[in-house]
């Protein structure tokens, strides 16, 4: 069994892990010109096979519209994306890549890849496979506590 200690240590690694990843992801998208909450909008736009609504998009990204709103107006006016009426209800508006986001989601799959490699270069591909397992098991470890 696990000491709180050991618990605590573990999380707090976990966090400044996490911390570091956000710094290298950060630097390489620079290049690129967009910051970390567009371009996980960018994938998530992209990761739908029909344009999204607004709403989608929220819920995917468990934010509040009014923010989607905001990353939705940088991203159209950068010409990544672009307000599309809904073809079967004209009061919808989805939103669709435009050949610029997707040149964008290249770079920007390259410059995960490079974060990526640069954290786990220490560890051996063994390594990696058994972080990758571990990290699965967290992530769909199970439901999160509501506050």
């Amino acid at each position: 069994m696990n000491s709180p200690d050991a618990d605590g240590l573990l999380a707090e690694q976990l966090l400044r892990l996490t911390r570091r990843l956000h710094r290298i992801q950060k630097r390489q998208l620079e290049p690129i010109g967009i910051t970390p909450a567009p371009a996980r909008l960018l994938r998530t736009v992209a990761s739908y096979d029909t344009p999204p609504r607004m709403a989608d998009l929220a819920q995917r990204l468990e934010v509040v519209p009014r923010a989607v709103t905001s990353l939705v107006d940088g991203l159209e006016a950068s010409g990544s994306v672009r307000r599309v009426p809904d073809p079967t209800n004209r009061r919808v508006i989805r939103i669709e890549l435009t050949d610029t986001g997707r040149a964008t989601l290249r770079a920007l799959r390259v410059a995960r890849r490079s974060a990526a490699e640069e954290v786990l270069a220490p560890l051996a591909a063994e390594q990696r496979e058994v972080l990758g397992g571990l990290l699965s098991t967290l992530v769909d470890g199970g439901p999160e506590p509501r506050c």
